[in-house]
């Protein structure tokens, strides 16, 4: 249900969740994408239906670039997911990335364990993740985890899961859905003291959902890094090669370092550029950095 982004939107539009004024039906040919285009008014973003990671999006601030942008969103979708449909959004400028995290059982229980600042991206890749997002209202933070079960339970849901909101002048709005654990889950982990994988091996087994939301903790600030295998003096663009050295700090209650690589290591061209992750920490955001 949450797959493609156009059919995830007509979902959360029944379900009552805030949506970004858009685009997202089924015609597709030029002229009724240009035209709708038009009628949300420039600027708008171009999005993949079937995208993540930033693949086939496309910014348009004049219309002239209409047609072009679209036809290379189009190709970059089906060369990319074999899906060239696209969906258009008005584009915000400088909005927030801020996700909420959720867990749900078979047993018609969901909660969300806060939220997480994800705006510091390059290329709409993360970069660096945060837990809970700074400078949010309890009234907003609250709203935003409540749409995010609304969202969980309109699909019927069952396990880990991430709904994806972009915030701009204190209103919220609902971007997409990822139905698996996120890289940045530790950050959540942190500030929590819960183990989420733990809780996914729990709903598959057919068990509740340990904690009921008023019971889940909230303590302190947690930053997560991600450290990518990049060449800085190349626009940062993902390098390949052998890991000649390596070293990493020593873990603790403040540090957690996850990494599927060691010393000598080879990165290779075939997977995401990303080697470790370090997470930290601490009682307050000033300290966690």
């Amino acid at each position: 249900a949450m797959g493609g982004k156009s059919q995830a939107k007509a979902l959360m539009q029944k379900a009552g969740v805030p949506l970004i004024e858009g685009y997202h039906g089924e015609a597709q040919d030029q002229d009724t994408l240009i035209a709708q285009a038009l009628k949300i008014g420039l600027p708008v973003l171009l999005k993949a239906s079937a995208g993540g990671g930033g693949k086939g999006m496309r910014s348009v601030f004049v219309a002239e670039e209409l047609p072009e942008a679209i036809q290379a969103a189009q190709r970059e979708g089906q060369n990319s997911f074999g899906d060239g449909r696209l969906l258009i959004e008005k584009l915000l400028v400088n909005p927030r990335h801020v996700e909420v995290q959720i867990l749900a059982d078979k047993h018609g229980h969901c909660v969300y364990l806060f939220d997480r600042d994800c705006s510091l991206q390059r290329r709409h890749q993360k970069v660096v993740e945060e837990a809970p997002a700074p400078d949010l209202s309890p009234e907003l933070r609250a709203a935003m985890g409540q749409a995010a079960v609304k969202a969980a339970q309109a699909i019927g849901y069952s396990n880990a899961g991430t709904i994806e909101f972009l915030v701009a002048n204190n209103q919220f709005y609902f971007m997409e859905m990822n139905t698996r654990l996120q890289v940045e889950h530790p950050v959540t982990e942190m500030i929590t003291g819960q183990d989420l994988v733990q809780w996914q091996l729990l709903v598959a087994a057919n068990q509740p959902l340990p904690l009921a939301q008023a019971d889940i903790p909230l303590d302190g600030h947690a930053i997560e890094v991600r450290v990518y295998a990049e060449d800085p003096d190349n626009n940062f663009l993902p390098a390949t090669g052998k890991l000649t050295y390596l070293r990493q700090p020593q873990e603790s209650r403040h540090v957690r370092v996850d990494t599927g690589v060691v010393e000598h290591d080879e990165v290779s061209p075939f997977y995401d550029p990303m080697i470790a992750k370090l997470i930290v920490w601490d009682e307050s955001r000033d300290r966690a950095i």
